[in-house]
């Protein structure tokens, strides 16, 4: 049975791997709520299909469907993917799954940090969230494995880790108001270096603009090994994201990580910004539970927000001329990797995000 612990993972021993790391297995929520699923989700469903069988090809995957949508999902999915029955607010595993730890002695644990679907009431994404909070202690008394609970709010997909001791994170998301500004930027490094096993923090002051999560790093920066980092980027300086990405680049090409190393930098050129349309936006079912979108409403597109699996990496596709280019860069980065495109996920930015928020990566042991 799975335990809460009161001690601090890094006095443990314990530590965030890379996502570039190997892997137990991928673990996905199952789209359905109406007010943020266009169409009750049946789009998304669609390519959720598409990306859990692309990581399967790599790793074991377990979807997390509820009770109404379990036979749906049962059938959609092909028969290697293991399907679950679990009650969920929403879909979005890689923030409200647990962040998996590792030691050197073949131990793995995992940090539940506190979930509000992306500031509570305070300019949050969807109410209730009760039951996404409960998500990480139920997929680690699954795995049965033992459990810290954070003092911070905090979603892994606004914080990157190196696996050597170096987290990547935006002061816009995890000191934002609605999560942990109330602790100041002295506390908070000092939890993520608790509870991540790590030793420094690099702080970038925003995350890319357009995106609901209030500036998730997994938009704009990853590791893809200790001692560099992929980035988004580009060249046009008309371009509303163009003032962050030279910010972002100023900063991470002037520090160094855990371990006293220059950041080797690769640029990823961006797709261009999307934005919804009229039929879109008539997809959704109305009401107060969930934010508003309409036509025209501006859409964070990003290539960064990847999944690295043991064998392939599992890319949006956006039908933007910088689809190519993207997968290219990435084949040559992970050089023993296969690279997925997956089209139509356009359906994920809708609610909110892409492959890498509804892919909660469990993370496999290792012996040093």
């Amino acid at each position: 049975m799975a335990r809460t612990l009161t001690t601090l993972p890094r006095n443990d021993g314990f530590r965030c791997p890379g996502e570039f790391e190997p892997k137990a297995g991928c673990w996905l929520g199952w789209p359905e709520r109406p007010d943020v699923w266009r169409n009750g989700g049946k789009p998304a469903q669609k390519v959720w299909v598409d990306i859990a069988t692309a990581i399967a090809e790599s790793d074991p995957v377990t979807v997390c469907a509820s009770s109404r949508q379990y036979a749906n999902a049962r059938a959609m999915l092909p028969p290697p993917i293991r399907v679950l029955e679990m009650t969920v607010n929403d879909s979005w595993f890689r923030d409200s799954g647990p962040a998996w730890l590792l030691n050197d002695h073949g131990e793995v644990r995992g940090v539940d940090f506190p979930f509000n679907a992306y500031g509570g009431l305070n300019g949050g994404l969807y109410f209730p969230w009760d039951m996404d909070d409960q998500i990480a202690a139920k997929i680690l008394e699954a795995e049965r494995a033992q459990r810290y609970r954070a003092p911070i709010i905090a979603e892994m997909g606004g914080i990157q880790c190196d696996g050597e001791g170096t987290v990547l994170t935006t002061e816009q998301c995890l000191l934002n108001v609605n999560r942990n500004a109330h602790l100041g930027k002295e506390a908070v490094t000092q939890h993520l270096l608790d509870y991540l096993g790590a030793r420094k923090v690099i702080w970038l002051p925003h995350g890319c603009k357009f995106d609901e999560t209030d500036g998730h790093i997994d938009d704009l920066a990853c590791f893809v090994r200790p001692g560099e980092v992929v980035m988004q980027w580009t060249d046009d300086a008309d371009d509303p994201q163009y003032e962050i990405y030279q910010e972002a680049y100023a900063i991470l090409s002037s520090t160094t990580d855990a371990k006293g190393r220059p950041l080797k930098i690769h640029k990823m050129l961006a797709p261009d910004v999307l934005v919804w349309t009229a039929e879109e936006a008539a997809g959704l079912d109305h009401g107060d539970a969930a934010i508003a979108r309409v036509a025209g409403t501006r859409i964070c597109a990003s290539y960064i927000n990847y999944y690295v699996g043991n064998g392939v990496v599992v890319v949006p596709e956006f039908g933007d001329v910088n689809d190519l280019p993207a997968q290219q860069l990435l084949a040559e980065l992970f050089p023993h990797h296969r690279i997925i495109g997956i089209p139509d996920t356009r359906e994920i930015l809708l609610g909110g995000g892409n492959i890498a928020c509804i892919t909660s990566p469990q993370y496999a042991a290792q012996t040093r």
